[in-house]
């Protein structure tokens, strides 16, 4: 690690005058200039990885207010880094927000949607994207863990190659759930190959209907209940969502999840020497089904899905503790945060909702997973780098749509040439305390937030009954709602019908950025 050159200063003890000092000034002079040291060279390009855990609410981790739950690594980067108090992932369901991620694009320009197992890859690959920015400032790349946005260009035959995918996209290497937990095919895919997979034993896969030879679910014979959606596969005595046969030696274990990755995420590590690198390590956890290896069961009062948390709080301290040992701590930026907002019942009887106790999962905030309201793409999110981010409470207005054009900046990038994607790298460092002016969440409609004041637009489609089902308050509306965030952070008093100019300016605010103009 290189150390930041030090100065001193120098003192003439003895008076002098005339001719006499001239000389002097003129003597010290030509020594200084000729033992002076070169000018340092820029300090070099910090090592980053982004921690994106999946459906970890608002308020799941200990710094934000959990109950029942504990999470000192986590803490520790709040405590000695950023912990930001208004900051969104893209979209208030998964594939869209890693999407908007990603690409630094609002989601909606896409129709980014949660995609099947065998969708094919949703991001355009001549499109500009983090870790392509990232590789052509000299990075190298990975991500580990879940992906869900596709893969291939249409049916997937999981026997051979599968491209493109994550590496057509800007990753130097990729290790990756194909879809996520609860969705076929349940196997690992290495650099676009199935790991382990016996060519005499082929991957079939189907979303449409059932296989041939697809073994009806029994319910006594598995690891937890599921509804109807989940049932169609039992992998590991877990039925999922799509139907599959073949590839019995390339199935993963749901429990090994964070040992294999982190087995990953620490190879790439060590072997990133030459270069600084880029880790996009993506969770599976605490998404369903919620599955906690055997060390993490019983560590939190709120079950599987409080287990699953105390998990990824180890998976933080697993890899920042390799950092120190390896000396690249100082020099390495975190940014810990989810895709969206927190849901208990998902699909399985796991007990999230008869154990939840006293814990708020989104906090003083209204809604979810897959919700227009607030809880739905605020999330916690933390930035960490010893060498540079001094510690603070921060109230700006961030998305991680501005991740893009953000890093772009911090490694001196050429300017990213994004309708979306704004630098706020001073707010994401701390520097600046008001972030972003205005900017979107999506759900299954879209909102704009200005400081203090959201907006929901009008929903027209169908409403979502199933959300009902699962008592998710899903914030849609067919009227257009307004709400004060200072005063009411709940969103329970709609004053659109008492403001109607300030909902209707954010309404053509909101028309604006859709129709492609910058929100300025």
């Amino acid at each position: 690690m290189k150390t930041r050159p030090t100065t001193s200063n120098t003192s003439v003890l003895s008076r002098t005058t005339g001719r006499t000092t001239v000389l002097f000034f003129a003597v010290l002079t030509a020594l200084v200039a000729g033992c002076a040291s070169p000018t340092p060279p820029p300090a070099a390009k910090p090592n980053i990885i982004v921690f994106y855990v999946d459906d970890l609410g608002y308020a799941d981790v200990g710094c934000y207010g959990a109950v029942g739950v504990a999470t000192p690594h986590i803490d520790t980067l709040a405590r000695q880094g950023v912990r930001f108090t208004d900051a969104h992932c893209g979209a208030a369901t998964c594939t869209p927000s890693r999407y908007s991620l990603l690409t630094g694009r609002y989601a909606f320009r896409n129709k980014a949607a949660i995609l099947p197992g065998d969708a094919p890859l949703l991001i355009d690959t001549a499109h500009q994207t983090l870790p392509g920015m990232l590789r052509e400032a000299g990075y190298t790349t990975a991500v580990v863990g879940k992906w869900h946005l596709g893969r291939g260009r249409g049916k997937i035959d999981w026997n051979h190659h599968i491209a493109p995918g994550a590496n057509e996209v800007g990753f130097d290497y990729s290790f990756l759930l194909p879809a996520t937990g609860d969705r076929v095919p349940t196997v690992y895919v290495e650099n676009g190959n199935v790991v382990n997979l016996d060519p005499a034993d082929p991957i079939t896969v189907n979303y449409q209907q059932p296989l041939e030879e697809t073994e009806p679910v029994h319910s006594d014979s598995l690891k937890m209940k599921a509804d109807p959606q989940h049932s169609n596969t039992v992998v590991n005595g877990v039925s999922r969502i799509g139907f599959m046969k073949g590839g019995r030696r390339a199935h993963w274990v749901d429990e090994d999840f964070p040992h294999v990755f982190n087995e990953k995420a620490l190879a790439f590590i060590d072997g990133a020497r030459d270069k600084p690198f880029f880790l996009f390590y993506s969770f599976h956890d605490i998404h369903v089904p919620r599955m906690p290896h055997a060390d993490f069961v019983g560590k939190s009062t709120l079950g599987p899905r409080g287990d699953a948390i105390a998990q990824v709080d180890w998976v933080v301290g697993q890899i920042v503790a390799a950092l120190k040992q390896k000396g690249l701590a100082d020099n390495t930026l975190i940014v810990f945060t989810s895709d969206n907002g927190p849901v208990l019942d998902d699909g399985y009887e796991d007990q999230a909702v008869q154990r939840i106790g006293n814990h708020v999962p989104g906090g003083a905030f209204r809604g979810g997973k897959y919700s227009a309201y607030e809880a739905g793409t605020r999330v916690p999110t933390i930035v960490w780098w010893p060498a540079q981010v001094k510690h603070r409470v921060s109230h700006a207005l961030l998305t991680q749509v501005d991740l893009l054009a953000s890093l772009a900046a911090l490694v001196h990038a050429p300017s990213v040439q994004n309708i979306d994607s704004e630098d706020h790298l001073n707010a994401w460092l701390g520097q600046d305390t008001t972030g972003r002016r205005v900017m979107i969440e999506e759900s299954f409609t879209l909102s704009v937030r200005e400081g203090r004041w959201k907006y929901i637009q009008p929903f027209n489609g169908p409403m979502p009954t199933w959300m009902d089902n699962k008592k998710i308050e899903h914030g849609l509306s067919n009227t257009g709602q307004l709400y004060d965030l200072e005063h009411d952070p709940g969103e329970k008093q709609n004053l659109a019908g008492k403001l109607p100019e300030q909902a209707g300016r954010m309404q053509r605010a909101l028309d604006a950025i859709v129709a492609g103009q910058k929100a300025r």
